[in-house]
């Protein structure tokens, strides 16, 4: 037997909802939109509620793009990916933009950082394949071929100085 479907909430109760899930951690208008649907009784109550918390800066796409790209540059995201998952969470292409250049991370570095930390400090680049799952594994992470190729050169300079 199916559930009977609960009771719409009201805006106070919605509202309850939305800060409750602002309370841990930031999200996108898109995300709280999506959370907070099932449970509104109008689309016009949700537009109101998410309109009046963007007025009140308790939600703000600009301060969930900054953390968000933060937490996935300690994670070893690369930027191609990061900016795929907030567009994806409806952040727009501008506060996309300015997190990314806020965060000031150097991307050749990091796609160094998590390549030796998955395949070591100098891997046998004369293997095809491996070098093939290098390239894969740091183009699934989100870096750029340019990146990539940084990483592959690094390895290279680093092999013949031994």
């Amino acid at each position: 037997m199916k559930k009977p479907k609960p009771d719409p909430l009201t805006y106070s109760e919605l509202r309850c909802a939305a800060v409750d899930l602002l309370s841990r951690r930031d999200h996108s208008r898109l995300e709280l939109q999506r959370k907070l649907r099932p449970k509104a009784a109008s689309a016009e109550d949700l537009d109101n509620l998410l309109n009046e918390l963007a007025e009140r800066r308790w939600q703000s796409d600009e301060r969930f793009a900054e953390s968000f790209v933060n937490s996935r540059v300690h994670r070893g995201h690369g930027p191609l990916r990061m900016q795929h998952e907030l567009r994806s969470k409806g952040v727009g292409a501008a506060e996309i933009h300015s997190a990314m250049e806020e965060n000031e991370a150097d991307w050749y570095a990091q796609a160094i950082a998590v390549a030796e930390k998955k395949f070591g400090q100098s891997p046998d680049l004369s293997d095809q394949k491996q070098k093939a799952r290098i390239y894969r594994f740091l183009a699934y992470r989100g870096f750029t071929g340019s990146q990539i190729s940084h990483v592959l050169d690094h390895w290279h300079s680093v092999s013949q100085n031994d």
